[in-house]
């Protein structure tokens, strides 16, 4: 599909769009929910496995997902992933040991492992050059509205009926992000058929080069998120929120905003200078998550979070299709998100393990979050060019 045109908002586009909302809903609506559903299994001790497992095999399908995308085409790898999500929300009430619930988790992650790297790719082939940023701006408001929609509606749904309705109808919301695409016209305009040879990766086809750079500075924007999914929920609990998944209507809506305000910014200023000032106000608004003590202040720190997060994505995204070459595009799209899960994925870890399920641990768990989000200036330098990966 060609790009040479400067519309956007086409009919694909926002199909697209509503589908990718409904995909982030349905499996970001059981995330509250997931740290006292595993202490009630026996499991507390494994919190720190719920969001890595889950980001382990997303991360290990990356490589995968992005050549079969430049290969057979995108939208068959959007389907596998939404069909992992349909399949995964259907078993966690059939699988009900520890050992059951992690083995979900693991692979649930191929589900963001496929169809984020799939739809970026599909909106990078016919989206115009100079609108990159904007229309990975709006890709993300999609992301965070289902983000922050799902996670209170999820928790309602337990709070009112039980914790197989929220599973059941995380599934059903998968489903619905399948249907409404059947309809969609590929991008790829030479896919071949599969075949299993093709899932043999070549060492240039694992990681992409000319995504190193966006991909290092994912990691220092996206290892907080992993984080706060691990330890918010205990914390908001802590300061007394009985819908634990306020916080992340909080934090994502506000990330919202930002992609809505500042999504075309790096358009018009650069990536670097814009990457520059979020990274600065996301390690800022670590310290400040160190410091909450009520509901309020956690509320106004998960939004300065999501705001920082909300400039700073687009920015990273846009970079790397800017650095790819064409015929390479959904490789570059793998490795950013290789990127994201590392980030994620040891987040979740580090938060698990800092935090010990002792709530006085809160404040210097999100400091050192703070001081690992400003080494992206290692990356992004203070002035000029970056100081590393300068070249794609």
């Amino acid at each position: 599909m060609s790009n040479n045109t400067s519309r956007l908002y086409t009919p694909a586009f926002l199909t697209l769009c509503a589908s990718y909302t409904l995909f982030s809903a349905s499996f970001n609506m059981i995330i509250p929910e997931l740290p006292s559903y595993l202490s009630s299994l026996g499991g507390a001790d494994y919190k720190g496995l719920i969001i890595a497992l889950f980001t382990l095999t997303a991360g290990i399908s990356r490589p995968f997902s992005g050549k079969l995308a430049d290969t057979i085409g995108r939208i068959p790898v959007i389907f596998v992933g939404i069909i992992v999500c349909f399949i995964c929300s259907l078993l966690y009430p059939i699988l009900t040991t520890v050992a059951g619930f992690l083995l979900l988790r693991l692979v649930h992650g191929f589900s963001t492992g496929f169809s984020p790297t799939a739809t970026t790719a599909y909106v990078a082939d016919f989206v115009p050059a100079h609108r990159r940023g904007e229309a990975m701006g709006i890709l993300g408001v999609c992301m965070n509205t289902g983000a922050s929609i799902s996670p209170p509606i999820g928790s309602w749904l337990v709070l009112e009926f039980s914790l197989n309705v929220l599973f059941f109808a995380s599934s059903g919301v998968a489903l619905l992000s399948m249907l409404i695409l059947t309809r969609l016209k590929e991008t790829l305009p030479e896919k071949r058929p599969f075949h299993f040879g093709i899932l043999k990766l070549k060492r240039d086809e694992i990681l992409e080069k000319a995504a190193f750079l966006p991909a290092a500075i994912c990691i220092t924007a996206y290892f907080g998120f992993g984080v706060i999914v691990t330890i918010v929920p205990d914390q908001s609990e802590y300061l007394g929120i009985a819908n634990k998944g306020l916080f992340f209507t909080a934090l994502t809506l506000l990330s919202l905003v930002a992609r809505v305000v500042a999504g075309k910014s790096s358009d018009i200023y650069g990536r670097l200078p814009v990457m520059r000032i979020a990274m600065l106000l996301l390690a800022l608004s670590y310290v400040f998550m160190s410091f909450v003590s009520t509901p309020t202040q956690l509320m106004l720190a998960s939004g300065c979070v999501g705001f920082s997060n909300g400039i700073a994505g687009p920015a990273i995204f846009a970079m790397a299709i800017d650095r790819a070459a064409d015929e390479r595009r959904a490789r570059a799209m793998a490795t950013l998100y290789i990127g994201l899960e590392i980030a994620i994925g040891t987040g979740a870890l580090f938060g698990a393990y800092s935090y010990d399920n002792h709530p006085e641990n809160f404040m210097r768990t999100f400091l050192f979050v703070a001081g690992f989000t400003s080494l992206a200036f290692l990356f992004l330098g203070v002035r000029g060019k970056p100081l590393f990966f300068s070249r794609s």
